[in-house]
Order: C-alpha cells, then sequence, then structure tokens
C-alpha cells in the first residue's frame, strides 16, 4: 500500500496540516464544499484556519456570517492568537429587524422577502471583494428562511451556479440543526467534511473528522481523531501502517542484563514487539526500561510513555534500584511522556509515538501499559486495531518495541484484559512461584519469532543494584497453569535476595 497520491492541480490548503494530509494536499479551487458538524464541533475554527491560509499567501478572502457577529469572530480568533489580518469579515445583517413589532410586515413579510433580500446581500458581498476563498456561516439560517426542502435546494444550486462563474473556492457551514435525513447539500457540494464530537462517560470530549465526499480524489477515509487548542485544529490522520516502509538491520538487541539475555538467546530483534506478561508487582515496568537504558548506552534514543505510574514516583523508585532517568532525560537521549488516558484520544497518542520516531530519531520505545492503554478506547476491538497498526508502523520503521500487560490476579488462573500475544513477535512471561518458604519471581520466554530462546525458566530478583536473573532452573513444574512450584532440593535458585 503506498502514500495517498499528490495531485498536480493546483490545491487550496485548509491551514491546518493534518486535514490537508486526509485531503491529499486541500481542497480543489474554484470549488464548493460543505463542512457539518453539531454545534461546538469546531467548524468555525477550520473556517477561519482555511481563510487565514489564503490571506497568507495573498489571497483576498470573506467570511460571510449570518449566524455570529464579527466582535464574535474576532473574539474566537484572539482566543487563538490570531488578528485575521487579510480576512475580511461582512456580517449578514437582517433584512427586518425582527423586535421591532412595528416593522414587522402583516401581509407581505414572509420567507420570499427575506430569502431574495438575503442572497441578494451575499452576492453584493462577493462581487465587492472580489475573493479567492468563501465561508458562508451558516447554511441553517438560509434553510431556515426558505422553509421547504424544494426552495432550499433551488437556492443552494443558485449559490454554486454564481460560485462557479466567480472562481472563488467556498467553505459551507452547516450546524446540522435540521433533519439529518436531509443530504440537499451533500448532493450539491464538491466535497463533504464531517466533524464529530462524542462525550464519553468519563473523561474529556473526543472529537473526530470524516471526509464524507470528495468527487474525482482519493482521500484517506475513515474517522481521524482531532482536538481543538490555542492555535486551530490538530487532526491526527489516522495511521495506515503500509505507508511506511524502511529498510534496516535486524541486529539483535540486548538488555543489559546477562541471565535474561540468554534466556531470549542473545536478545530482542531491532524491528519487532515484545510483550512482558504478568501479574503486579513482578517488575515488568522495570525489565521493560532496561532496554531503553540499554539502547541509550549503544548511543541511540529511547522513549518511555507512562501511563499508569506518575512520573515524580517512577523516577523516585528508579533511583532506588540504581537508575537515574533525570539524569538520562536532561541528555535528549530518554524522552519520558506521561499520558493521561482520560485526557487524550487514541490518535493524539499514536501522532505522538510517530513525533517521536519520525522527528526525534527514537529507536526503542516502551508502553507502560496496555491497561491505561485500553482505557482510552471505546471498546476492546478498537484497542486491537490501533495496536495493530502502532505495532506495524513501529516495526517497519525499524524502532524496538515493548509493551507490558498487568494481568488479573497474583497467583492461580490469570488473565489480562485484553490479549495482544498473538500481535507479540516475543513474549516474556512473569510469574510469582514459591520455593523454600518464599514467595520468588520466574521469567521465561513462551514466545519468540525470529532466533532460537531458551525453553528453561529463570529466577530474577529485583534489588539495590536493579534486576538480576539467575541460571536455569530445574525440576520446576506448574509454570503454564498460572501455578509455578519448585520441586527440588533448593539447587538452582538465587541466594538472598536484596529486595
Amino acid at each position: 500500500m503506498t502514500a495517498i497520491p499528490a495531485y498536480d492541480a493546483p490545491q487550496a490548503a485548509t491551514g491546518i496540516q493534518g486535514l490537508d494530509d486526509i485531503l491529499a494536499g486541500g481542497l480543489a479551487r474554484d470549488r464548493v464544499f460543505l463542512i457539518e458538524g453539531s454545534p461546538g464541533a469546531g467548524k468555525t475554527t477550520a473556517a477561519l484556519s482555511f481563510l487565514r491560509a489564503g490571506a497568507a499567501l495573498g489571497e483576498r478572502t470573506l467570511y460571510i456570517t449570518l449566524s455570529e457577529t464579527e466582535a464574535e469572530l474576532r473574539h474566537t480568533s484572539l482566543s487563538h492568537g490570531w488578528d485575521l489580518a487579510g480576512v475580511e469579515i461582512f456580517e449578514l445583517v437582517p433584512p427586518e429587524n425582527l423586535l421591532d413589532e412595528q416593522q414587522q410586515q402583516s401581509l407581505l413579510y414572509s420567507s420570499d422577502l427575506e430569502l431574495g433580500e438575503t442572497t441578494r446581500l451575499i452576492f453584493e458581498a462577493v462581487e465587492s471583494a472580489k475573493p479567492s476563498r468563501i465561508v458562508i456561516d451558516s447554511l441553517s439560517e438560509i434553510r431556515l428562511l426558505a422553509q421547504s426542502s424544494l426552495r432550499y435546494r433551488r437556492q443552494v444550486l443558485a449559490l454554486k451556479h454564481y460560485f462557479a462563474r466567480s472562481g472563488a473556492t467556498v467553505l459551507l457551514l452547516d450546524d446540522m440543526t435540521a433533519d439529518t435525513l436531509d443530504k440537499t447539500v451533500h448532493s450539491v457540494a464538491h466535497g463533504v467534511i464531517r466533524l464529530e464530537e462524542l462525550a464519553p462517560e468519563y473523561g474529556a470530549e473526543r472529537r473526530r473528522v470524516r471526509v464524507v465526499k470528495y468527487r474525482g480524489r482519493k482521500f484517506r477515509g475513515g474517522y481521524h481523531d482531532f482536538t481543538i487548542k490555542t492555535g486551530g485544529l490538530e487532526v491526527y490522520p489516522r495511521l495506515v501502517s503500509g505507508e511506511h516502509r524502511t529498510k534496516f538491520e535486524r541486529t539483535q538487541l540486548g538488555s543489559g542484563i546477562v541471565g535474561l539475555d540468554g534466556l531470549l538467546g542473545g536478545g530482542v530483534e531491532r524491528g519487532s514487539s515484545c510483550l512482558i506478561l504478568g501479574p503486579a508487582g513482578t517488575g515488568k515496568s522495570l525489565l521493560a526500561m532496561n532496554f531503553a537504558i540499554s539502547a541509550v548506552k549503544r548511543g541511540e534514543k529511547a522513549a518511555l510513555f507512562i501511563f499508569d505510574e506518575e512520573l515524580g514516583l517512577l523516577i523516585d523508585r528508579s533511583k532506588a534500584l540504581g537508575i537515574d532517568l533525570d539524569a538520562l532525560m536532561k541528555t535528549g537521549a530518554l524522552i519520558v511522556q506521561q499520558i493521561d488516558a482520560a485526557e487524550l484520544s487514541p490518535g493524539e497518542f499514536t501522532a505522538q509515538v510517530r513525533h517521536c520516531i519520525e522527528s526525534e530519531g527514537v529507536r526503542t520505545v516502551v508502553l507502560d501499559s496496555l491497561n491505561g492503554y485500553q482505557a482510552a478506547m471505546p471498546e476492546e476491538h478498537f484497542l486491537l486495531l490501533h495496536m495493530h497498526e502502532l505495532l506495524q508502523f513501529l516495526n517497519r520503521k525499524g524502532a524496538t518495541t515493548f509493551l507490558t500487560v498487568a494481568q488479573h490476579g497474583l497467583v492461580g488462573d490469570m488473565k489480562a484484559p485484553v490479549d495482544v500475544t498473538y500481535l507479540a513477535d516475543t513474549v516474556l512471561l512473569l510469574r510469582y512461584f514459591e520455593a523454600v518458604g518464599e514467595v520468588r519471581r520466574a521469567v521465561s520466554v513462551i514466545k519468540k519469532r525470529a532466533g532460537q530462546h531458551e525453553k528453561t525458566i529463570r529466577e530474577y530478583q529485583i534489588g539495590e543494584d536493579g534486576l538480576t536473573v539467575g541460571e536455569p532452573l530445574t525440576n520446576f513444574q506448574g509454570v503454564l497453569r498460572g501455578v509455578p512450584n519448585f520441586v527440588g532440593p533448593g539447587a538452582g535458585l538465587l541466594g538472598e535476595r536484596s529486595a
């Protein structure tokens, strides 16, 4: 699969980088487009970005507002740090003051008069400004004046034919307050972009955009997350891993822990994913962190995305184990980001990971944990789809990914909240077990797609010097049943634990 091709015909960039990527460059010039969405979805902000992008190129632009005042529009622009220089605003005042009962007509006061007058004022504003980019906000006002679907369609067609002669690229905004089955403008517009706002049961609202229609153009289909921030809309195009194939050497990458590397047959292959699975407290985060630190020692960059643990606590806890995360972060070789799943959409998180890979040159990524990542998803099967594309992207970019998943329970029959073992190239299983009257920890490799690995089980300990992995244990049974038991005389176990 290849990236969406760029088109030779000149495009009108929207001023929103992610949206232009979805649209394969922007909007076709001299055409009429529709942006629809419920109030508050971001239509006005997107429209202002479109006009500002034109003004920056020296084009003449016009914003015709039927629903908001010029003062309100300028206040909205100031909230984003914009001054709207080069953007002309025409505030279309209703031809009659509806609040003045003495001026209201008893016989001729009708939608016919107001609709005709409104259309005439729009044409006059366009003839006066002669813009190359136009925004009409919003169609709901024209729909109310038309009063019937037939007259509304005729009016929209009249506007389209007029704009076709003017040579302008036009954005029509619609707040979708009418019957959702009314597709009048859909059939007339050259392209339709829908902005949606979703309200989860907990956490911040989620916004997404979808290109419903675009005549004669291949665009990036499906839903794409976006946010409204100071400075406008940030759109995060849906990740398609097949567009990011690169060539790299699949070398083995060690963890810096002799016993663990021996268990893995030398290490984990570059451009692969490793899942670390186990109950709470077994050291999944520490084990994954060792691979990231090992990458930094090789002169590479690594990134840790922390969902579950508070960053300050993680730094303090790591220092007690001989790992100075703060110092590594100051060098720029290690990037640590704490993710708030309740505030971050999956698309925005994917965009952060992509930035680390494509802009920062990161080659080792740790996601800790998928339990927290799942909290950002509306449904579990979406998590698998997102994770599949993200892992494939990272693999094809030559990045090595380490994921942790906490299983429910501590001993016995444990289950993970989401099964991603089939996605990972390597799976490390961590377990508690009882031996010589103590609760100990064991690690084993239950899957590795590339290369050989030990089939043994090794004990490991967490102490002041970090993580230590012992020699293969013998006479050890029950690890796959979830209740490991050491039935031998004690040979092969590590000595006194430091923690």
